[in-house]
């Protein structure tokens, strides 16, 4: 039985490309950082309960990341997180938003098929300048009708 389909909808990030091994490496970084003050397993939770707690005031991406990962740090280490350790997330954060777009394997020859039987609408979540400019830097956009952003 053949189904037609009117669209295709397909996430970007770590669907199409690489992404979160970046941030699971911040993450890494960012538990050596705290280890003076706490084990890794606390690090990860605290982080995930900031995150969580800053969803509805900073969104979903890497900038919202590192603002979390430096409330994080700030509160494992009850403040007494170095100067130089506050630049390094902060350097963390760049790296992450200025990673070059590594198309994931036989994707582009899986969109140009794909592409060529129906409209594709890319939908992923993410910082709306951010994934823009990942979506452009993909090498993938002349083969999607649109793009959602949420």
């Amino acid at each position: 039985m053949s189904e037609a389909f009117d669209l295709v909808c397909l996430d970007a990030d770590d669907t199409l490309w690489s992404n979160e091994i970046y941030f699971r490496a911040a993450e890494a970084r960012l538990a050596e950082l705290l280890a003076p003050w706490a084990e890794v397993a606390t690090v990860s939770a605290r982080l995930l309960e900031v995150e969580r707690d800053n969803i509805g005031r900073y969104g979903f991406g890497a900038k919202a990341f590192v603002l979390s990962m430096l409330e994080t740090a700030l509160l494992v280490s009850d403040d007494a997180l170095p100067n130089r350790a506050v630049h390094e997330l902060l350097d963390l954060g760049r790296a992450i938003i200025d990673q070059p777009v590594e198309l994931l394997d036989d994707v582009a020859e899986v969109i140009e098929v794909l592409s060529a039987q129906w409209p594709l609408l890319l939908v992923t979540k993410g910082d709306l300048v951010h994934q823009e400019a990942k979506f452009l830097a993909s090498g993938l956009v002349d083969h999607f009708r649109d793009v959602e952003i949420v």
